[in-house]
């Protein structure tokens, strides 16, 4: 578990199961995503982080408010050993429900993540990619001093798709500044 002056991250919980489904049916929240996910594909999804997490010790854990104890969304880390031509690699990512955006919430999780990737997982990169639409997790990227480094088709999404063009940055552990 990692934990901020507002956020807990932490593994996943039962009753995050329904606030998760919401916020995958939430058009603004998958807008930049093929399709929302279906109640199953949620659960799976949640299930497959879960495991993750209890297998590695990290991975894309659950964010909840400390104030509330309230599900707000994911941020975390992922292997992508070879998915991508820039793999072997370690993406940080990160997803929050609509009503707690515009608030430093995602960045303050993401911050936290980044300091867990250097620090204790001793990395020396870690990427973040997201459609060359998706302005918002762009400039979330920039305020965690991530530098672009190029676009590229998603390899999961048809070429001739709207969503297919990606941005890629990336961080080295020697460009990291704590908050």
């Amino acid at each position: 578990m990692l934990e901020t002056e507002r956020l807990r991250l932490r593994q996943w919980q039962t009753s995050d199961l329904i606030p998760f489904r919401e916020m995958n049916q939430d058009p603004a929240v998958m807008r930049f995503f093929m399709n929302p996910l279906s109640a199953a594909q949620s659960d799976e999804l949640a299930k497959t982080f879960r495991l993750i997490i209890q297998r590695k010790g990290w991975g894309f854990w659950a964010v909840e408010l400390k104030s509330t104890a309230q599900f707000i969304g994911f941020c975390g880390l992922h292997e992508q050993p070879d998915k991508f031509t820039f793999s072997p690699c370690v993406e940080i990512g990160w997803r929050f429900a609509s009503p707690f955006w515009s608030q430093g919430l995602a960045t303050e999780a993401a911050q936290r993540v980044l300091q867990f990737a250097f620090e204790s997982l001793s990395l020396q990169q870690v990427v973040a990619f997201t459609s060359v639409h998706n302005h918002r997790s762009e400039r979330l990227m920039q305020r965690l001093n991530m530098s672009r480094q190029r676009t590229f088709k998603h390899p999961h999404i048809p070429a001739d798709h709207e969503l297919s063009e990606h941005l890629l940055y990336a961080i080295q552990h020697s460009e990291f500044l704590l908050p």
